[in-house]
């Protein structure tokens, strides 16, 4: 039998440079001054590092900062040594203008770690949604070794014996404001008392969602994702994952013999199974871009539109994150999908096994909340992608189309699917704001809400606005939704039907800059297709006329931001990062 040959550590470039004394006493001697000798750092033994993403400002991930003790015990047993290391703050609920402006900069800042750093593996600490995708987007540049540790959700909220699931919640209080049911103190109180623990979004929002696809993408340990925050399963899984990254480094197991075009197929075909946000294609878009695939926006209906919905999670289902644990977590969903031959069974996962090998034997406990897949809560669950004359892509999740929802614009038996709906343009939610209550708009159930101004350059960021309700009075009557669009995105907790993620946006001459209030739209969800009735030369003209966009920087990194930036079909990577893979293989100058 040929012995496998051993391949160097990267961190032996720094600690160990055969010939230059000077050099690798420049770079030991200040790692000694807190306790770790010189003959440790040059034993050989793989260098871990620990991208700690938890802190005060991100409450979501703070969990991991009480969890880092684990993976360091689980690091130290498997024969390595670990260096935590914070990463560029991200929380989702805290940062403005929007948490989706730092996703691109949290990504910069860990890759120039990775690569200027004596890092042999990394653990990656996610949770909070943009964390995930920017910390696997900056793994897949740099493909050293690489495993995810998730945060985990919160324990359930309850609001009157009912489970109250976070961000959801908030959205349900909106509507009872406006429905004048309570007062603003309540509001208040209503979203803050379903925060119950540690952790993040409890409902299948973009943190739960993206922390499974982390999971089916390969790219974290089986069961995971799902284990909520504060149970002691949680640090179990933190030191099974600090073991496993130093045998990741031994077998030179690195993102990009995980991150495959089969793991990718298998993470869209998990989305639609979960009922997954529609962020989603952004993220997951953006890390096969690092890695060197083109995941194509309409490969998430090609790929995932026929697959059913088996979990039943708010906001489209009743259920929350603990109960998703308890009834088997992603294990559960990935056999039920790998026994419907609906995943590529080889895909190989960090623990060095197959999706076949992990998820062969992890069956649904719960059928109400994790159904089977001959049973499942809605069939065909996955997005449609549409087109028309106003935008290149656009987003639709069908999993939360509601009954009345579909009653009122998707049931005509002379044009099932399709419907007819006047524009109502809103410049940004500011303008939203101020103006939805406005009588002279004359909105009712034949209108279309629209938000403008709201993509990766024009907010700048690509803000979570999209999920307008209808005016008070409509509200009060009883009309909850109404159908809305825009070139912004939406929070994952969110149950609205939105058409979103337009691309290209309106800030760069996208054709929802060209649109007035009181335009006709047709939408066709059995074509796929979106159209405003106005003919070629009445759209021309608005063209001609448009006036270029005036964009206020109000941060250094806003304008970088801005003119890296491409739209969120393809991800909205800064474009010029998209060459730089596999870039471990250089080792940089030294630094004296």
């Amino acid at each position: 039998m040929t012995k496998k040959k051993k391949h160097k550590l990267r961190s032996r470039e720094w600690f160990d440079i055969t010939g230059d004394p000077s050099e690798t006493a420049g770079y030991v001697e200040r790692y000694t001054n807190y306790g770790i000798s010189a003959a440790e750092l040059r034993s050989g033994k793989p260098i871990i590092g620990i991208a700690q993403t938890g802190s005060d400002l991100v409450p979501c991930n703070r969990v991991h900062m009480s969890l880092v003790h684990r993976v360091r015990d689980g690091i130290r047993e498997s024969g390595g040594i670990p260096m935590e290391f914070p990463v560029h703050p991200i929380q989702e609920t805290g940062k403005r203008p929007t948490a989706a402006l730092d996703r691109n900069l949290q990504y910069l800042g860990l890759v120039e770690v990775l690569f200027g750093y004596p890092i042999d593996g990394v653990v990656l600490t996610i949770g909070c949604d943009k964390t995930t995708p920017a910390l696997l987007m900056a793994a897949a540049t740099v493909d050293i070794p690489a495993i995810c540790l998730s945060s985990g959700p919160m324990m359930n909220g309850y609001w009157k014996g009912e489970r109250a699931g976070s961000g959801t919640i908030k959205w349900k209080a909106r509507k009872l404001l406006a429905a004048g049911e309570i007062e603003e103190e309540e509001f208040i109180k209503l979203v803050v008392d379903a925060t119950t623990s540690p952790g993040y979004c409890n409902t299948m929002g973009t943190a739960t969602t993206m922390n499974s696809l982390a999971e089916g993408l390969g790219m974290s340990m089986p069961g995971c994702a799902a284990i909520p925050a504060p149970l002691s399963e949680r640090g179990e899984m933190s030191y099974l994952t600090g073991l496993r990254i130093v045998d990741m480094v031994k077998e030179d197991l690195t993102p990009s013999k995980i991150l495959t075009r089969e793991a990718f197929e298998n993470s869209i075909v998990l989305n639609s199974a979960i009922g997954g946000s529609t962020n989603a294609p952004i993220h997951i878009n953006a890390i096969a871009r690092h890695v060197g695939l083109e995941l194509e926006i309409e490969d998430w209906e090609k790929v995932g539109f026929k697959i059913p919905m088996l979990v039943n999670l708010q906001p489209a289902g009743k259920y929350l994150g603990e109960d998703f644990h308890r009834a088997g977590g992603v294990p559960a969903v990935m056999n039920a999908l790998l026994k419907a031959g609906k995943l590529h069974n080889n895909a190989l996962t960090v623990n060095g096994k197959t999706v076949a090998d992990n998820y062969d034997a992890t069956a649904t406990k719960d059928i109400d909340v994790i159904s089977t897949f001959m049973k499942p809560m809605i069939e065909n669950a996955g997005f449609i992608i549409l087109k028309g004359n106003i935008f290149d892509s656009a987003v639709m999740k069908t999993s939360v189309i509601s009954n009345t929802f579909r009653s009122q614009y998707l049931s005509n038996p002379d044009s099932k699917n399709v419907f007819e709906v006047r524009a109502i343009v809103f410049e940004g939610p500011e303008d939203y704001h101020s103006r939805i209550n406005d009588p002279q708009l004359n909105i009712d159930v034949d209108c279309i809400l629209v938000i403008r101004g709201c993509g990766p350059v024009g907010y700048p960021g690509s803000a979570e606005v999209v999920n307008m309700q209808p005016p008070d009075r409509l509200i009060r009557k009883g009309i909850l939704e109404l159908p809305t669009l825009g070139d912004g995105r939406q929070s994952g907790t969110s149950g609205s039907p939105s058409i979103l993620n337009v691309s290209p946006e309106s800030a760069v001459g996208g054709g929802l800059a060209l649109l007035k209030t009181g335009d006709i739209l047709r939408i066709d969800l059995n074509h796929g297709s979106m159209n405003v009735l106005l003919d070629e030369s009445e759209l021309k003209k608005r063209r001609k006329n448009l006036k270029s966009v005036i964009i206020e920087h109000q941060t250094p990194w806003q304008e970088i931001y801005r003119d890296t930036v491409g739209q969120l079909s393809r991800g909205g990577i800064i474009e010029l990062a998209a060459k730089y893979r596999k870039i471990k293989k250089t080792i940089p100058r030294h630094s004296h």
